[in-house]
């Protein structure tokens, strides 16, 4: 049987108009093709627990194309970026990063001047930002995976990028309750 919880975030979603549901799904993961497909199965869908629209939500995600997931990621800031300059170019979802990346805030410069230069590094090879779900992960941690993951071929980082979208995009969902 599904909680009272769990069932107020299918039922709150259900009853918001399409565009209205649309766009507070794009809050949640800025693609609009899963967006949209996600909010057309929530009414098509029997969804028993929150669980199973977790599910559905990743579904569709891996489902989706590599520029799906673009679209995605550039609705991030960068790991470490300036929060003032890009408070307001991500205003809607600005809240949400900032506690995401809160382990930034007790970094060393150093620790900071090397992300920054990872940051580049990995730019510059795959062409878009380093995505990692950053909740509970201090900067050094981060650092870390970052420094990790810049020698994969960029087929295999697209689909642990994608992998680390989806784990954001479940954290986002669990916010709107």
């Amino acid at each position: 049987m599904m909680s009272e919880t769990q069932n107020q975030l299918i039922k709150y979603l259900q009853e918001l108009s399409s565009d209205e549901r649309e766009a507070t799904l794009h809050r949640c993961c800025g693609s609009v093709r899963w967006a949209k497909a996600l909010s057309e199965a929530l009414l098509a869908e029997q969804l028993h627990d929150h669980e199973s629209l977790f599910k559905l939500s990743e579904q569709i995600w891996h489902s989706l194309d590599k520029v799906d997931y673009l679209e995605a990621f550039s609705h991030h800031p960068q790991i470490g970026a300036d929060p003032a300059k890009l408070r307001e170019r991500f205003q809607h979802t600005h809240e949400w990063s900032a506690h995401e990346q809160s382990g930034m805030q007790s970094a060393s410069e150093d620790t900071i001047m090397r992300l920054a230069q990872a940051n580049q590094e990995y730019l510059a090879k795959f062409g878009y930002i380093f995505i990692v779900c950053a909740s509970g992960k201090s900067a050094d941690e981060m650092l870390k995976l970052l420094e990790q993951r810049l020698p994969n071929t960029a087929e295999n980082e697209i689909q642990i990028a994608a992998g680390e979208q989806a784990k954001i995009t479940r954290l986002r969902m669990e916010k709107l309750l």
